[in-house]
């Protein structure tokens, strides 16, 4: 079996209602869907994360004018010979970012290719899996230009703990004092049975970071993410023995050799590697053998596609936790409810929570089918 089309596809569609977090205003949603082609019939796919400020052209760029060089005519069952030789050849010029989050989108197809091919799930192909469903985690609360806070915060928290969600992750980082006033409201209404995290998306300094914890320290916050900003390793050594709440951080770190200072400084109590951005399945199964070596807890960050989701289940499940044991803790997935029609459209609906847990794909592949009519429809240039 070869290789013999790479295909990025960069989608985009506005927003009927832009929203707000921490870092700017989102007014578009875009995903980067990735299809390996081969000459045996068998078509993957994957996807590079778009953040929400991030053009899809970028990591479409490397794709096009580096890495399909490099792959087509290649087989695609030499996956981590291929990881390696992307990663090297724009190491002058990459090493984390653009660069790593394209390869992570390749990276996915080619593992869909090879799943499909073996008919097999991904997750049968890295070594098993560890649970046959997950606790989904609602992520959303970001903020509108017409919205009333913290009403509006209190609403959009029933809504999902009425949907069945017994967990949930604020958007924090609008200052200190809005954001300890808008925690204890949502405390306050739901109860105490819900796990409540917060994601400050990088906002505060190890200064200010303090004050948010010791002024939400009785709010039994499960974790707090991104209080600072990716570069602070040392900030976040400060900080993560402040907190009742598990410190965790990571979406913005990139592959292996990214995360090695981290796990090593013990930095973190969660870290958080998106299978979209930082490596795709070769390089996040390394990351989360290191991590297991640390006795450091994974919970990977999740924010793309219904590809990127169905990816990151097959991931999941993967996944051993850190210890096993009799009632382990297991990693979560990351749901996100924030308006996103690639989420659901682009996989005719393939995942759903039931009683609330999500299954793990078992089709072959990422385990779910990709709706071409979306691509076609939203494709920019």
């Amino acid at each position: 079996m070869k290789i013999i089309d790479v295909i990025p596809h960069a989608i985009s569609v506005p927003l009927d209602e832009p929203f707000y977090f921490s870092q700017g205003w989102v007014k578009q949603r875009s995903s980067l869907i990735v299809e390996i082609i081969t000459d045996e019939g068998v078509t993957g796919w994957g996807e590079s994360l778009c953040h929400g400020l991030q053009p899809p052209h970028i990591a479409a760029a490397f794709i096009e004018q580096v890495f399909k060089p490099i792959l087509l005519g290649r087989s695609p069952f030499d996956v981590e010979v291929l990881w390696e030789e992307m990663y090297n050849t724009t190491r002058p010029y990459g090493q984390g970012g653009s660069a790593v989050n394209a390869i992570s989108g390749v990276d996915i197809a080619l593992w869909d290719v090879m799943g499909r091919a073996l008919n097999k799930p991904i997750h049968s192909l890295i070594g098993g899996a560890f649970r046959t469903e997950v606790t989904p985690y609602a992520t959303g609360f970001y903020r509108t230009e017409s919205g009333i806070y913290p009403e509006d915060s209190v609403k959009e928290a029933h809504r999902y703990v009425n949907a069945g969600f017994e967990a949930f992750k604020l958007k924090i980082g609008f200052g200190i004092e809005e954001d300890v006033a808008i925690i204890k409201a949502i405390r306050n209404a739901v109860g105490d049975k819900v796990k409540i995290m917060a994601d400050a998306n990088g906002a505060y300094n190890a200064a200010q970071a303090r004050r948010l914890i010791k002024a939400t320290e009785d709010l039994n916050l499960y974790f707090l993410e991104e209080l600072l900003p990716p570069e602070d390793i040392k900030g976040y050594q400060q900080i993560k023995n402040l907190s009742g709440a598990y410190i965790a951080a990571g979406e913005q770190v990139f592959g292996k050799m990214g995360f090695q200072p981290w796990l090593e400084a013990r930095a973190l109590d969660i870290i958080q590697p998106d299978l979209c951005s930082s490596g795709g399945i070769t390089e996040c199964k390394k990351i989360a053998a290191m991590a297991q070596s640390n006795q450091t807890m994974m919970i990977p960050h999740v924010w793309g596609s219904g590809i990127g989701i169905a990816a990151s289940l097959q991931f999941i499940a993967s996944i051993p936790s850190s210890p096993l044991s009799l009632n382990p803790t297991h990693p979560m997935l990351e749901f996100d409810q924030s308006s996103h029609p690639f989420r659901k459209d682009l996989i005719f609906d393939g995942i759903s929570m039931v009683n609330g847990k999500v299954q793990i794909p078992t089709k072959p592949g990422i385990g779910i089918d990709v709706n071409r009519s979306i691509i076609d429809e939203y494709k920019i240039n």
